[in-house]
């Protein structure tokens, strides 16, 4: 199997991955702050309410197309890309994906009609409920999804049958409740209603600096402002919970995450800044805060966290073993009918590391005749590339910390300061819209890049995964993905500013004869203040 091939596969699936993921948080997060505008205006009847419901409607809409579209696409590269990794683990990972499809996207893909279309032929209540029953389904669609992913990271509920090479399933319970997909799926939705927060907080800090639509505009930044100081202070929680199980299912990625060469003495230590050196081995000019990393990942004052090094050498253990249980895999599969209790035993004994065996297929056909040098070679291959790892990290948390920093800002001044802005702040708030985007694209790449060089942790090495395909036709395939996706990024954006630049008409008329119309502020005044209506 070509290496090249392999890269030029996961770079494909990671740019339609990364790409798809632009539009997911903005769907969680919009589809419930449209739910809690519409619920407001069911229980007060007031026409502001509907038109705001209207209005981020629209702009969830259009978010929620090109998503689908982009999602779909992903599921098809299973079967064109990575077409041994659908053989050998297709019925655990498949299940939820069904089940995602059953039960999720086909509720929310029913119900989002009846959302545009029932506003004149559903009663307030019977919208409502539709509304809701939207914003569940695209919940629903990243439990799911998520599930599966958890699966990839820790798989669980699964054992390898040696007669069909494929994982089977053994536990439906333990997929679904991995503690990984779990704290995954908490985490993600909850950095998905983050990024809705800041979507509506920007939109509306940009008419308020503009004089527009202030009515709708103060309103939603009160809404966006209350669920996102929330959603901010869940991200920070949950994702502790999210650390605490990565120090348990994948100890690779967490000391790679914290360039931990070596097994430090307990309560380890949380590296804040540094310049990791891969070839020697050690972290240039770190800042460290002690017992950190320690009461983080292992909630004690006594565990110790592996090292780096550590874990290489112990992955180097699990290759040795690993080569038994394919040697006894091999004697298996050869006359399974004459195959003997001693292999039988030998396979079940060493089982757990038959994917750690694989590795070695990377550098020889047979890895029963590795030599040393090459077992060595696909234990230091167990270690991701450190510092894109490092620095992602850090530069998602501080992004979260940040959020929170605004939240609780425009929180305050909504909730005390009679909706009092300084210009700077809402010009803060404008410029902060895409920053929600940059911080779960590295959530993404943390996960997916830190499990390398696995497809499904511990168990099948990335290299084994693709299909059998050229370089060429898989650059080809590229291309065609960048050309087509940059097109419809392009589309999206045009619309998305299309709707904003126009802003909420629909019921103008009704909202102006309950509420009057707004005299737009002058350019230096403060924005700020109540109506007599309010």
């Amino acid at each position: 199997m070509e290496l090249d091939v392999v890269e030029l596969s996961r770079l494909q699936f990671a740019m339609t991955a990364m790409y798809h993921f632009l539009f997911v948080p903005l769907t969680l997060g919009l589809s419930i702050l449209v739910a809690i505008m519409e619920t407001v205006y069911v229980m007060t009847d007031r026409l502001i309410w509907r038109q705001m419901t209207k209005f981020w409607g629209t702009l969830f809409g259009i978010n929620f197309v090109l998503g689908v579209a982009t999602g779909i696409t992903m599921e098809f590269q299973f079967g064109m890309n990575w077409s041994y990794y659908s053989h050998y683990v297709g019925d655990i990972f498949g299940a939820p994906l069904a089940i995602e499809g059953l039960m999720a996207f086909f509720l929310e893909a029913t119900f989002v009609g009846l959302f545009f279309f029932g506003w004149e032929r559903l009663s307030k209540v019977k919208h409502l409920m539709v509304t809701w029953l939207v914003a569940i389904g695209s919940n629903f669609s990243a439990l799911w999804i998520l599930i599966a992913n958890g699966w990839m990271q820790n798989p669980v509920g699964a054992e390898l049958n040696p007669f069909s090479m494929r994982m089977e399933m053994t536990s439906f319970f333990d997929v679904v409740f991995n503690e990984v997909a779990q704290a995954k799926f908490v985490h993600t939705v909850s950095a998905g209603y983050v990024t809705a927060a800041m979507f509506v907080l920007g939109v509306s800090a940009w008419y308020m600096l503009k004089g527009r639509h202030t009515e709708l505009a103060r309103r939603s930044i009160t809404v966006a402002a209350s669920f996102g100081l929330a959603s901010a202070l869940s991200v920070v929680v949950l994702g502790d919970e999210s650390g605490y199980s990565v120090t348990h299912s994948q100890k690779m990625k967490l000391a790679a995450i914290e360039a931990m060469w070596d097994t430090e003495p307990a309560p380890a230590p949380f590296t804040l800044f540094g310049f990791p050196n891969q070839e020697t081995r050690e972290t240039h000019f770190a800042l460290h805060v002690p017992y950190a990393m320690g009461l983080i990942g292992t909630r004690s004052m006594t565990r110790e966290i592996p090292g780096i090094n550590e874990l290489e050498q112990d992955a180097e253990r699990r290759i040795r073993s690993g080569l038994i249980a394919y040697d006894a895999l091999t004697e298996i599969r050869k006359d399974p009918a004459a195959a003997s209790a001693e292999a039988k035993a030998r396979f079940e004994e060493h089982s757990a590391d038959l994917g750690f065996a694989l590795l070695l297929k990377r550098y020889i056909d047979d890895p029963r005749q590795a030599s040393d040098a090459q077992i060595t070679m696909a234990a230091e291959d167990t270690i991701p590339t450190v510092w894109p790892l490092f620095w992602a990290f850090r530069i998602m948390v501080a992004l979260g910390f940040g959020f929170i920093g605004v939240m609780v800002y425009f929180f305050y001044v909504a909730s005390f300061k009679a909706m009092t802005f300084p210009k700077p702040a809402l010009m803060l708030a404008v410029l902060l819209t895409p920053a929600p985007w940059l911080a779960a694209e590295l959530g993404w790449f943390v996960a997916e890049f830190g499990r390398q060089p696995w497809t499904v942790d511990g168990v099948l090495p990335t290299v084994l995964s693709v299909s059998h395909l050229s370089i060429t036709q898989v650059a080809l395939t590229l291309a065609g993905f960048v050309a087509l996706y940059s097109v419809l990024f392009l589309i999206e954006m045009g619309l998305m500013i299309k709707y904003i630049r126009k802003g909420p008409y629909m019921d103008v008329s009704d909202t102006d004869d309950w509420s009057g119309v707004s005299t737009p502020h002058a350019p230096n005044a403060p924005v700020s203040g109540l109506t007599p209506a309010e």
